[in-house]
């Protein structure tokens, strides 16, 4: 068994702040499931957004927000996530992050879909990339933080499964995928930080890792789950059948980019006046609606009018990703669809991190704090992550240490080796398929109990499976998706509006008050010690 302080489960940018944060006080774990860049962090093309100009306000930034979370954001979360925005940035700033800078060697700020204001602090188009690679170098040097990367963890340990009188968390099975062995960790505290679950998708702009892990395995542990509903489609996904899961960022469209169909006709004016940078619901929906009445495979989106000069600058990793795919974008427009992208829902959590599970803390994409409301505004999720990395590491670093407790080991006595994988690959298919056909940018009720009834049957399967076989990671990222996927089509069938991201043709309306949709698992203990 090993031991630790803190086990981190995820190595994006809310596990990695936290690592960071917490090493010079404590024995940390961080397990990734492939390697140490390999989550979706690294993709972040965008920036962050944060108040940093004389210009923008607190109040300007959360109205921002609250629009584009559609009356659904959380008032207080959104004020204390906007307010410490700039301290977050300071500290990315103090860890060497390389962001971009203007003529006048101040830091460059771009503007996104749905901000009044130049608020983006970026490196180039390749923040996420920037900043992981300034936090891993930093990660990989401090004596204290134990890295075990090609570590899927499989399921928490909690005082339930203990047969104990409480609800806590008390660390984590995890399968070491290269030497095929199942290792026990126990930790005084344990973090979800495993982003989210955009591969419960066909078309998505997530690495495979966004299987949805850290929402499942809380769940099974007893966390409610609020708004998964809202999956965010990215409007503008390269189309290309040589291009997997390419972003063409937000920043494109802030920068001047146009929407146009294939014969050069501009629409989005028809459909919001803030045109092209209207917030990701309105302009994601708006391209699959031109996409469906004209029967197009995709739309484009035109930046030729800029200097090729000011787009090698602007958009470098853009521009050279186009040009060996045969598109030059100086000259001709991109490609683009929809693809699912974000999850705005997750384990409920406060403004420390803490989930109903007791040392159990949940931080990034895998979680509710109540900011992105019906509709993440963009550039907001890096922030929300540095910030609840901050008010997590305080919260824990005011605990006193507890004592460990001997777990058992993963009982593999009534498993044998799996006779038929490909039940796996087969199920895996299905499920992304109805789910981009079913609960996609679009639904209707009808369409939502098909998915379900899909989902009971597979969940039935793999259950079975899982109870027989030995475990790997494809069934376990299985097991999670198809577990991820329920709890989107139940929020999804609970809601009766249309708000945001959740677009029902059967309840085309919005109602008046707006109401988060909140599942509560059936171990769920009513009386979390820290509420």
């Amino acid at each position: 068994m090993l031991k630790f302080d803190t086990l981190i489960i995820g190595s994006g940018l809310a596990g990695l702040s936290l690592a960071l944060k917490l090493a010079d006080r404590q024995k940390i774990a961080v397990i990734t499931k492939k390697s140490l860049l390999d989550g979706a962090s690294v993709w972040a093309q965008g920036g962050i957004a944060a108040v940093l100009s004389p210009e923008d306000s607190w109040e300007e930034h959360i109205k921002d927000t609250e629009i584009a979370g559609a009356g659904l954001c959380d008032s207080a979360a959104t004020r204390f996530v906007v307010e410490h925005g700039k301290a977050a940035i300071d500290w990315l700033i103090q860890q060497n992050v390389p962001f971009s800078r203007d003529e006048d060697d101040n830091y460059h700020l771009t503007r996104e879909g749905g901000h009044s204001h130049r608020r983006i602090i970026h490196a180039a188009d390749a923040t996420g990339l920037a900043v992981q690679q300034s936090l891993a170098a930093k990660v990989l040097a401090h004596p204290n933080i134990t890295l075990l990367e090609q570590h899927i963890a499989i399921d928490l340990i909690t005082g339930n499964k203990l047969g104990l009188c409480n609800n806590r968390c008390y660390g984590a099975y995890a399968l070491n995928t290269l030497k095929d062995e199942i290792i026990t960790i126990a930790a005084n505290n344990t973090i979800l930080a495993t982003g989210g679950a955009g591969k419960v998708y066909l078309y998505t702009t997530n690495p495979d890792t966004a299987t949805g892990d850290g929402v499942a395995m809380g769940w099974r542990a007893g966390c409610r789950v609020a708004n998964m509903e809202f999956i965010q489609f990215h409007p503008t996904c390269l189309y290309h059948p040589h291009a997997k899961s390419f972003l063409i960022s937000e920043a494109v469209r802030g920068e001047g980019g146009i929407l146009k169909l294939p014969d050069g006709t501009r629409f989005m004016a028809r459909h919001d006046p803030r045109g092209e940078l209207a917030p990701r619901d309105v302009v994601a929906r708006a391209i699959d609606f031109e996409m469906k009445t004209h029967g197009l495979d995709c739309v484009y989106l035109d930046i030729s009018h800029q200097p090729e000069a000011f787009l090698q600058q602007h958009f470098p990793n853009i521009h050279a990703r186009c040009l060996e795919l045969g598109i030059n974008i100086a000259k001709e427009p991109i490609p683009v669809v929809p693809a699912a992208h974000y999850t705005c829902g997750g384990l409920v959590v406060d403004l420390h991190g803490r989930t109903d599970v007791e040392q159990l803390y949940a931080i990034g994409e895998t979680t509710y704090t109540g900011l992105h409301g019906a509709n993440r505004l963009a550039s907001n999720s890096l922030l929300e992550c540095l910030v609840f990395a901050e008010t997590a590491s305080i919260d824990i670093l005011a605990q006193n240490d507890g004592e460990f407790t001997t777990l058992p080991e993963w009982d593999e006595s009534q498993v044998t080796d799996a006779d038929e994988a490909v039940v796996i690959s087969h199920n895996w298919a299905e499920l992304r398929r109805f789910m981009w056909d079913y609960v996609g940018i679009v639904r209707t009720t009808k369409r939502l109990q098909r998915a379900q009834h899909r989902i009971q049957l597979l969940h039935e399967e793999i259950n079975e499976y899982y109870n027989h076989f030995h475990v790997s990671a494809d069934l376990l990222e299985l097991r999670n998706l198809v577990l991820s996927a329920d709890l989107i089509v139940q929020s999804a069938l609970s809601r009766h509006e249309s708000r945001g991201l959740h677009y029902s043709k059967d309840y085309p309306e919005t109602l008046p008050q707006a109401i988060p949709s909140i599942l509560v698992p059936p171990n769920y203990m009513t009386q979390p010690s820290h509420s």
